[in-house]
């Protein structure tokens, strides 16, 4: 089988496409004919070496990827061949095949594709949990978005709307602005051509906002910093910009604000349960056609360096997805 592997850290063009032994399921796995994986930042930091979790080398990036189960490993009595799924597996996506525990392959409902199935878990399950359980939105309240035309940011746009917030989007052109307000954003700033801070105090009279979801980092933290509202809620959720950001803590104390992080993946671990109900109401909400995922890039698994660029060059309009 065909396999994009990282074999040095570095950037993404330092990815090879080489053929490898197809996987054998373990007893309690299914092995997986993969149709599409989700693009995502960790993967471009993956590959540099630089996340929290480092996968031995050689390793194919790709969390979360969709495809049909073609085999059962031994014990496996509850998912069928042929069954069309979905699942999140940190890395390994970016290759023809892959085996996961039966417990990660979550049936695709009827209706969605493979390439939404593999766009939205990540991007989706990490913006409601942060707005939902980190942040508590509340109905009426401010949330600003930052990078609000990437996977995340996008995803927040339309889950702030949904949940009767107004959606202040901040992205670096026109362009990007102008989708995030196809997708729920009620007003828009150019943090390129114009202050944030001052942008964002004159839509809001000088209030400031209720939540911030960044997934930037950088410069435009301390600035978020300044635009609280009395009780805000500042959401860390990454850091695209390259740079992590320190806090001077006299600005939470002044503003009765807090930041609060969000790391998606423990919450999984941590609180199931929680975390099925979450999945549960988005599930219904792509169903019902409420939530409507844009993936603005397509690449073919040879395009793998092509895809990670693009993320890494913050270019990414909407979902990037490798097609297999």
């Amino acid at each position: 089988m065909k396999a994009a592997l990282v074999k040095q850290y570095g950037a993404p063009d330092s990815i090879v496409i080489e053929d490898v032994p197809e996987p054998t399921p373990a007893p309690g796995e299914v092995k997986i004919r993969l149709k599409a994986c989700g693009v995502n930042f960790p993967d471009v930091l993956m590959v540099a070496g630089k996340y929290q979790m480092q996968p031995a080398m050689p390793f194919s990036p790709g969390a979360e990827m969709a495809g049909d189960i073609v085999e059962l490993g031994e014990g496996v009595d509850s998912l069928t061949i042929g069954t069309p799924v979905l699942c999140m597996t940190g890395f390994g996506g970016m290759a023809e095949y892959i085996c996961v525990p039966a417990h990660l392959a979550i049936p695709i409902p009827p209706g969605i594709d493979y390439k939404t199935a593999s766009a939205v878990m990540l991007t989706y399950g990490t913006s409601y949990h942060a707005l939902k359980q980190r942040a508590r939105l509340q109905k009426d309240e401010t949330l600003l978005v930052l990078g609000a035309a990437g996977g995340v940011g996008l995803a927040a746009c339309e889950l702030g709307n949904k949940m009767g917030a107004r959606v202040i989007a901040a992205a670096s052109s026109e362009d990007k602005l102008e989708l995030a307000r196809q997708h729920g954003a009620h007003d828009l700033v150019n943090y390129r051509d114009d202050d944030l801070k001052d942008s964002v105090k004159a839509l809001t009279d000088n209030r400031g906002v209720d939540v911030i979801y960044d997934p930037v980092g950088g410069d435009l933290f301390d600035a978020c910093l300044r635009l609280m509202a009395w009780n805000g809620r500042l959401l860390v959720i990454g850091f695209a910009s390259g740079t992590i950001p320190k806090a001077p803590a006299n600005l939470p104390l002044l503003k009765g604000s807090s930041i609060v992080g969000v790391f998606w993946g423990a919450f999984t671990a941590k609180e199931p349960q929680a975390n099925q109900e979450n999945i549960a109401e988005l599930t219904g909400w792509f169903l019902d056609g409420s939530l409507k995922p844009h993936i603005g890039h397509v690449f073919s698994l040879e395009q793998t360096a092509d895809a990670l660029m693009v993320l890494a060059g913050r270019e990414a309009m909407g979902k990037v997805v490798i097609e297999i």
